[in-house]
């Protein structure tokens, strides 16, 4: 018994919030799906008895239709429940996901001086970024249980579950907790390594970088707040992670706000329906990803332009366009594609740097096509119909694509890399069509239902995650219990990384706007020039620069509350220009050191970033041009407005 029980905290340990992130997010799909299916249907039989047709004029034979008019508004309300749960359920799945991201180091981070450096330092450097997290950590603990015991002291009840405010409160004493817990056993693992001298020396750095705001009674808000940000990146701490921080320095140094806001911050900025679009599109791509719709897709493509020059890798661009209409992110589609095409044009006598480089470039348009999780960030960011946003990716996304299908065709001319020789009939394109249809629904449901007036994104988000699920398990029948779980937990981690980002950058975005920083900025670059083609230039320029190192949700997150108001002073509308950010950041997922679809198409191929990075040059070079057209010309975006 004795040797068992080591094991069993050690398997409890390990899995202590798996099961509720499986839970959890199954939850939110059901509740949220039932929510859409119900309120639709309510909708359509108070519509029919409004309007009564063959089929009414039969029920009323059958019972008294005016008795069903007095009543069928009182179902309206049966359904009000699902949003405040789903929204709670996120919540807390959010908060619970970040710590096992913690003990698995998967946080978001700018690695450029971190690779730059020894073995040593890089150890050491854990140490002062696990400190970092830890102090951030508790004191969001401890605000957190304050702002949970004000609520128990004085009790108010949620709108419409009717529950005390402080359960779905208590999120933030447990997942801050909880993330304490998994800091303290990474510091444990990583002093060990280290040794004492080492240990104490990154300790005693530690304290001396947040010692300043300390004995600062009124210093200088911008300096601390963006100050702290570079420093806490450049030494490799989370951007989640280090956007809290240097709100709590600025905080503490130049008392721009009460402590304790940070904590109600921390709960209200994701306490959002429209943010809950961003699990259930990444949770639609991964099930739709494991449960075999990304085969049936390639062999469509495969069927249309795989007899080209370059048929293969032809067909993986398309794939790629196709699988962008329903996963929403660039490394997932270089993922569920890449795994399939990369060795598929290896084996065909492609060079295998160059297949790398086309499907990491090709995973970029993942982001443009609808449904695209950046143009749900930027539209939650920037107050934008996330709806118009989706319409206005539609084109860019399919320029980049043939962008770099003629890219391709050119490059595989001239080395004599042809497609697959065998006979190709329409009959065969058909066939594909036919084998892939439930994956060509995906994009059909989502903007169908939304442009139509059924559903709005998030719902639409759910029933395509919960289409997904039901495909992969009865239709395809290659998601079995185990996968489903794995997917879940994928899902969630991956999101939660995203809404711990979004939480954080509203504590800097506040200390920002009460120090007028975007309108400053604005300000000043206005003075120096008031040109819209030459301050569209330096935006370009600022976000290529960006993406080379930040991932393209974070940079969106902290950029637009500082760079969309200087677009909209120099009259460029608000939904191109998220379409010129999302653009520009997606050429970030091809560009070193931190070009996450590299990263991925690298660890397909195992080949080296810097060899697959020179292959891609060409391909870069096209979506650049694609960029500036978008750029420059405003209809490309606008025109199915």
């Amino acid at each position: 018994m004795s040797a068992e029980s080591p094991s069993l905290l050690r398997r409890l340990d390990q899995n202590l919030e798996k099961p509720l992130l499986v839970a959890g997010m199954l939850l939110m799909i059901f509740i949220i799906s039932y929510q859409t299916i119900y309120r639709y249907s309510i909708t359509s039989f108070i519509s029919a008895l409004e309007n009564p047709g063959i089929f009414m004029s039969l029920l009323g034979q059958l019972t008294d239709l005016s008795f069903l008019r007095e009543h069928a508004s009182s179902l309206v309300g049966g359904a009000v429940w699902t949003e405040e749960s789903a929204r709670y359920i996120f919540i807390w799945i959010s908060y619970l996901a970040i710590p096992l991201a913690i003990r698995q180091r998967t946080n978001i981070r700018v690695d450029i001086l971190y690779d730059r450096v020894g073995e040593r330092l890089q150890a050491a450097s854990w140490i002062v970024v696990d400190l970092c997290l830890l102090l951030f950590s508790l004191f969001m603990l401890r605000e957190g249980a304050s702002y949970v015991q004000m609520q128990i002291q004085m009790p108010q009840m949620t709108a419409a579950l009717r529950i005390p405010y402080f359960i779905p409160y208590l999120i933030l004493p447990v997942g801050f907790g909880l993330m304490a817990l998994r800091c303290c056993q990474n510091l444990a693992a990583q002093v060990r390594q280290c040794g004492p001298r080492d240990s104490l020396c990154a300790a005693a750095l530690t304290v001396v970088l947040f010692l300043p705001p300390l004995f600062m009674e009124d210093g200088n808000a911008i300096a601390l707040l963006f100050g702290y940000f570079i420093i806490l990146l450049a030494i490799g701490v989370p951007i989640a992670f280090s956007l809290g921080l240097a709100g709590l320095m600025t905080v503490v140094g130049a008392d721009t706000l009460p402590a304790d806001y940070l904590a109600s911050v921390a709960f209200t900025s994701i306490d959002s329906f429209p943010i809950m679009a961003i699990p259930f599109f990444i949770a639609a791509g991964i099930f739709m990803g494991a449960g075999g719709l990304s085969q049936r897709l390639l062999r469509l493509a495969d069927a249309l332009v795989g007899g080209l020059p370059g048929g293969m890798a032809l067909a993986a661009i398309a794939t790629c366009m196709f699988f962008a209409a329903i996963s929403g992110s660039g490394p997932a589609t270089v993922a569920a594609v890449g795994t399939l095409t990369i060795p598929a044009m290896v084996e065909r006598g492609y060079d295998r740097l160059f297949a790398a480089a086309v499907v990491a470039a090709a995973g970029a348009i993942g982001v443009m096509i609808p449904p695209s999780n950046p143009f749900v960030v930027y539209g939650i960011a920037g107050q934008a119909s996330v709806g118009k946003l989706f319409l206005a990716g539609i084109i860019p996304g399919l320029l980049t694509g043939l962008a770099l299908m003629l890219t391709t065709y050119l490059i595989a001319r001239r080395h004599g890399w042809r497609g697959e020789r065998r006979e190709r009939w329409l009959n065969g394109v058909i066939l594909a069509a036919w084998q892939a249809k439930w994956a060509l629904l995906v994009p059909v449901i989502v903007l169908g239902g939304i442009y139509g007036g059924i559903m709005t994104p998030t719902e639409a988000a759910a029933i395509a995650a919960l289409y997904g699920l039901l495909v992969g398990i009865f239709v395809y029948r290659e998601l079995n219990f185990t996968s489903i779980c794995s997917c879940c937990r994928e899902a969630a981690s991956t999101s939660a990384v995203i809404i711990m980002l979004m939480a954080m950058a509203s504590i800097f975005g506040n200390v920002m706007t009460l120090e007028s920083i975007p309108e400053r900025i604005a300000t000043a670059i206005m003075a120096f020039t008031q040109s819209k083609l030459t301050i569209l230039l330096l935006v370009n320029i600022l976000l290529l620069w960006v993406g080379t190192f930040m991932e393209a949700l974070a940079a969106i997150v902290i950029l637009t509350p500082i760079l969309l108001p200087l677009a909209l002073k120099v009259g460029v509308d608000p939904i191109h220009f998220g379409v010129i950010m999302v653009v520009n950041l997606a050429i970030g997922f091809v560009t070193p050191p931190v070009g996450v679809n590299l990263f991925v198409a690298c660890g397909i191929t195992g080949e080296k970033i810097s060899l697959v990075s020179r292959a891609a040059v060409p391909f870069l070079v096209a979506m650049l041009l694609v960029l500036l057209a978008v750029t420059y010309i405003p209809q490309i975006s606008l025109c199915l407005l």
